[in-house]
């Protein structure tokens, strides 16, 4: 019964969940076209685009997390699409930047556009492939901070076990510490660093789950560092 409320809640609570704006470099499709060269060995777009590596990014805006048709994704990205993840400018710049600090165990094995106006002129680009481009403005709202990763002293921090199994107590109220993900994602057995960055991601308001946002916020560096260290060979 506990489990299924916090599960309701969760529903509930991502319901109401609104995020601060603010301004997003305009892109060039252009100069976007060039750079999505780096995709087009796994995504196809335009006329007659199809699944490959990736799935066709055609209407990609306004589309939901895991949507495509006869694509076959990663049971991280189903489970973002089923808690509302939506593609638009400000997620697909958090998900361009480092696709693993939106989708931590993403099958997109693509290191991220670092560079804020490469991603806003790829948007720009795969904009033109939407039922009307003109309904979809070149910059769009966004969330306030435009950096996505995780500082390396952070990543560095050796979290200590011992803690992090005494801190655990409210993770395992949802998540099950057997690994079974019926329902809420299993969170044993990751590695360090994408327990971290899936974590911050949280702790900043870049994925999207309220009350992982609230859970996060409340942890420093230290205690997530802690928690990571527990997590990453419990039930071993």
């Amino acid at each position: 019964m506990k489990h299924l409320k916090h599960i309701i809640l969760s529903a509930i609570i991502a319901c109401f969940a609104q995020v601060a704006t603010a301004d997003h470099a305009d892109g060039d499709a252009k100069r976007g076209e060039t750079v999505f060269k780096k995709c087009r060995s796994c995504h196809k777009v335009g006329d007659g685009a199809r699944n490959r590596v990736g799935p066709q990014l055609n209407l990609l805006f306004q589309r939901a997390a895991g949507s495509v048709e006869g694509f076959k994704y990663s049971a991280s990205m189903l489970r973002a699409g089923a808690d509302g993840l939506v593609w638009d400018h400000a997620s697909l710049d958090t998900y361009l930047e480092n696709p693993k600090s939106l989708i931590s165990k993403t099958r997109m094995n693509f290191r991220g556009l670092k560079d804020e106006q490469d991603r806003a002129d790829v948007m720009a680009y795969l904009r033109q492939f939407s039922d009307d481009p003109s309904n979809i403005p070149e910059a769009s709202p966004t969330t306030e901070a435009t950096d996505h990763s995780v500082d390396p002293e952070i990543l560095a921090l050796q979290g200590d076990p011992e803690y992090g199994e005494y801190l655990s107590s409210e993770c395992v109220s949802c998540h099950q510490i057997d690994g079974a993900d019926t329902g809420i994602p299993s969170i044993t057995n990751w590695p360090i660093e994408d327990f971290v960055i899936a974590m911050h991601a949280y702790k900043d308001k870049k994925r999207v789950h309220p009350v992982m946002q609230m859970m996060a916020g409340r942890l420093s560096a230290e205690e997530i560092a802690g928690l990571a260290a527990y997590f990453e060979n419990v039930g071993e």
